[in-house]
């Protein structure tokens, strides 16, 4: 977005350049004629009291024969004047009038080659050379009357032109204006005289057809350098962008083959976003298959006691009256039962579903501290031989874990549970082990299903180890179950304090 900006800045600034190169082009030719009108008046032997106002002393260097003058026009700070005012009637001197009639000529074959215009003027700011207004004063303009004062002046004047401009030229502000330069003739340290002169100066866009040859190859080199960039573009951003859209439609419709890498990433950057994106989407995936299959096992596990107890309803709304006591009394139960476990098993819908939406508090606790948040009830004894060890989950969900592994060790026959603790790496390390009836090898790879439990008929839901098994993930840890010669061995790994 700023290119444009600076390309108008830098064509301003040459713009304003070609002032400056006009300017000093007047100011060398107005040195030349204003040395050749001094010696001029000179040897005509024009008196001092006819002479003009005396010439200001350089203040730097007084004693230097030296007065080098620097242009100073600036198109973007200079107040561009009116056109230049009219001459006006005036009295010639004659001995002047002499002078500027031997330089006529002078003036007529310089003109020529630079295209300048030019006016000698008397002390006074009559004309007295110029192709027009010989006789008439400019002493009125305000660079004539410093130039009589024996000061340097230049300005910027609204240029009259002879034919309506190209409209390719309004862009070129320079195309609008005319330099005017007046140069003090000194002789004896008086003015002498002023030499005017003016020029349209070179405008930007007629510079620029004069080197039109090096614009066409600058084009050509921005041209290619623009499809060169466009090129890069394309291959590196636009097209794996596109591959990723068509991706991301494929995976939408349900096309799992699309959840591959791309074929091409072009950058660093695409590719990250390549495999984060792909990740998401194989992550959403195992979520969607492992919601579908949950939702299958909650179905399945709520449908049963809900058959019994409709089941178990419409009998005694059908057949109670000939029922007797016990017989009303044992479907009676069965309800109460079947109902118990549908409370049951709600409870532990919703402690799975706090347990994997978990986020991390940040706190910390020991394993004593742990343990002595465990209820008092029917329990195993414990054997614990751990140290100081720190574990990064909270004291109440470390208690839940334990808990959970507690109760499955007593109701497959555990009399002593023994938990052994250590930390190295900034890994903690918790072994929890029992002398239970342990494990069958038919069902080591499935006790983390939700709902999978070998004690149906006595209440169990088959959801403990699922909330284990969540709430250490929410706390970046695991679980898994190890060998051992007696029982069963957990092994579960946390962060360490």
């Amino acid at each position: 977005m700023a290119l444009p900006l600076v390309g108008l800045f830098f064509f301003r600034l040459y713009e304003n350049q070609l002032i400056r190169q006009t300017e000093a082009e007047l100011i060398a030719q107005g040195a030349a004629l204003a040395a050749i009108h001094a010696q001029e008046v000179r040897d005509a032997g024009i008196p001092a009291e006819k002479l003009g106002a005396a010439v200001p002393v350089d203040s730097d260097n007084p004693d230097s024969p030296y007065r080098p003058i620097e242009p100073s026009l600036d198109l973007a700070s200079d107040r561009v004047l009116a056109t230049r005012p009219a001459a006006t009637a005036a009295t010639v001197d004659p001995a002047f009038t002499a002078i500027g009639a031997r330089l006529s000529g002078i003036l007529a074959e310089t003109q020529k080659t630079t295209l300048a215009g030019f006016r000698l003027l008397d002390p006074k700011g009559v004309v007295i050379a110029g192709r027009e207004e010989i006789g008439l004063s400019l002493g009125a303009i305000g660079e004539v009357r410093a130039a009589l004062a024996g000061r340097y002046a230049s300005a910027l004047r609204q240029r009259v032109p002879n034919q309506p401009s190209p409209s390719l030229y309004s862009v070129s502000r320079g195309t609008r204006v005319r330099v005017f330069v007046a140069m003090p003739v000194a002789v004896d340290g008086k003015v002498a005289g002023v030499v005017y002169l003016s020029r349209t100066p070179n405008n930007i866009v007629k510079h620029l057809y004069g080197e039109r040859g090096k614009v066409v190859l600058a084009a050509i080199a921005i041209l290619g350098g623009t499809l060169l960039i466009g090129l890069i573009f394309l291959r590196t951003v636009s097209r794996p962008i596109y591959a990723l859209m068509e991706r991301t439609k494929r995976i939408a419709a349900g096309d799992r083959a699309a959840i591959r890498p791309l074929d091409h990433h072009g950058t660093r950057e695409m590719a990250a976003l390549s495999d984060a994106f792909l990740d998401m989407a194989e992550k959403l995936h195992a979520r969607s298959d492992s919601i579908q299959t949950f939702a299958t096992h909650v179905s399945h596990e709520l449908k049963s006691p809900l058959t019994a107890i409709q089941g178990a309803a419409e009998l005694l709304r059908d057949s109670g009256s000939a029922m007797d006591e016990a017989e009303r009394r044992r479907f009676s139960d069965n309800i109460v039962t079947d109902a118990g476990r549908l409370n049951l098993l709600v409870r532990r819908l919703l402690d799975l579903a706090r347990a994997e939406n978990l986020a991390p508090s940040g706190e910390s606790t020991s394993l004593s501290a742990a343990l002595a948040l465990l209820p008092t009830g029917d329990r195993p004894a414990l054997r614990v031989e751990a140290g100081e060890t720190g574990l990064r989950i909270s004291a109440e969900n470390a208690a839940i874990v334990l808990a959970n592994l507690i109760d499955n060790s007593a109701r497959h026959g555990a009399t002593l549970v023994s938990i052994m603790a250590a930390s190295a790496g900034g890994k903690a390390t918790i072994q929890v082990s029992d002398d239970g009836a342990g494990i069958s090898p038919s069902n080591r790879a499935r006790i983390f299903e939700p709902f999978f439990t070998t004690r149906r008929d006595c209440g169990g839901t088959g959801m403990g180890l699922g909330i284990v098994l969540a709430l250490l993930k929410a706390h970046d840890g695991t679980i898994r179950l190890v060998d051992s010669e007696r029982g069963t061995r957990f092994e579960i790994i946390l962060p360490a304090v």
